[in-house]
């Protein structure tokens, strides 16, 4: 039996007058990337785009009024698949190269990770279905499914600011999650977009990419940050004590681990 045809791709949420969440709600928790919309006096940004699997540009267009400044956090598919769809794309330098000709492994389908990467998913606490949609837009076949490649126009590095006129974001580089993991933090407001660097679930720190050592040091950053508000790569959105919970809990638990050679 096939999968349910969804009558609509991505459901959204105002948050405040400038940002609003966008998500895939037919997509399993482990690949629903958040998607956020920020509005800027002279330009928007686009952080993060989901898996692809259905048009951002054309689900978000009422949104998009203005230029729009689409940011990867990271290279993991499901924060890449709509990149392609923008005209201004940025991502960190170390990961940006990898977008051209684009081959992560991943996909729809538990089995499309390997026994190693699901196993290790398993042992974070995730549920791993077979099939990580439960449904799909009409005429998608989710065996095919595959990132489009693109290019990136900007590769960015610690410090470099995101400027939308009235609203600027730091470029912080949180490593461990991926080498090229990305948070932009707005000093003036203590919001925080971490990306994967941190949420409010199961961190992965044993992907193929991960560091855990990089990790470790991220997490103590985190811990200083002035931060407000985080919204993250997942899940919902948190506060600083929430942050400083998050932030020791891993530290408790890896914070011993040996350091690269």
């Amino acid at each position: 039996m096939g999968l349910p045809i969804a009558d609509r791709w991505f459901d959204r949420k105002r948050i405040d007058d400038e940002i609003t969440l966008l998500w895939e709600p037919h997509v399993d928790p482990l690949l629903r990337c958040n998607i956020w919309h920020v509005r800027g006096r002279d330009r928007d940004a686009l952080i993060d785009s989901g898996l692809g699997i259905a048009s951002l540009k054309a689900a978000a267009d009422d949104l998009l009024e203005k230029e729009v400044i689409a940011v990867a956090t990271h290279v993991h598919y499901d924060h890449v698949g709509g990149l392609h769809e923008f005209e201004n794309r940025v991502m960190h330098r170390i990961e940006a190269p990898e977008m051209e000709n684009y081959s992560e492994t991943g996909g729809l389908y538990a089995s499309d990770m390997g026994a190693e990467i699901a196993d290790g998913l398993r042992r974070a606490g995730y549920e791993l279905p077979e099939t990580l949609v439960t449904a799909v837009p009409k005429g998608f076949d989710p065996a095919q499914y595959r990132v489009t490649p693109t290019s990136v126009t900007r590769g960015v590095d610690e410090g470099d600011i995101i400027d939308l006129g009235d609203r600027h974001f730091e470029v912080l580089h949180l490593p461990g999650h991926s080498p090229g993991s990305i948070g932009l933090f707005e000093a003036a407001t203590g919001t925080l977009f971490s990306g994967d660097a941190v949420y409010d679930g199961p961190l992965l720190d044993e992907l193929p990419e991960s560091d855990i050592p990089d990790y470790v040091r991220t997490m103590k950053r985190l811990l200083e940050l002035p931060v407000r508000v985080v919204h993250a790569g997942h899940d919902p959105s948190f506060g600083a004590e929430r942050l400083r919970e998050l932030a020791s809990a891993y530290l408790a638990l890896r914070d011993c681990y040996p350091p690269a050679p």
